[in-house]
């Protein structure tokens, strides 16, 4: 009687996963996600940290809000833009989005 209780605690004593099989699916899930979303949202950072530096004056841009505009002033933290015939403004240079694209005319 006593020895098929003991038989049984054994078996489930030996039956409990180790430390490393517990944490192994969270390895494996942050690995993923590490290289499915923080690797290339770092790489997509330091392009565009690259391209803000790499910034001068008359290149073609659009900001973040959708406006385009070519650059008439530089500074470190400010961007001035000219958006039309002598309508410039003044704008953060992190926001600016990127280069302008340029467009197929048809016709």
């Amino acid at each position: 009687m006593f020895w098929s209780t003991a038989h049984a605690q054994a078996q489930t004593a030996a039956a409990q996963p180790s430390g490393l099989e517990m944490f192994l699916p969270f390895i494996f899930i942050f690995g993923v996600f590490y290289f499915l979303i923080i690797r290339p949202q770092a790489k997509r950072q330091k392009q565009h940290q690259s391209f803000l530096t790499g910034l001068k004056r008359g290149d073609a841009v659009v900001t973040t809000s959708g406006m385009l505009g070519t650059i008439e002033g530089i500074t470190d933290t400010h961007v001035t833009l000219e958006i039309a015939d002598d309508v410039k403004i003044k704008m953060v240079r992190s926001s600016v989005a990127g280069p302008q694209v340029q467009q197929k005319k048809e016709g």
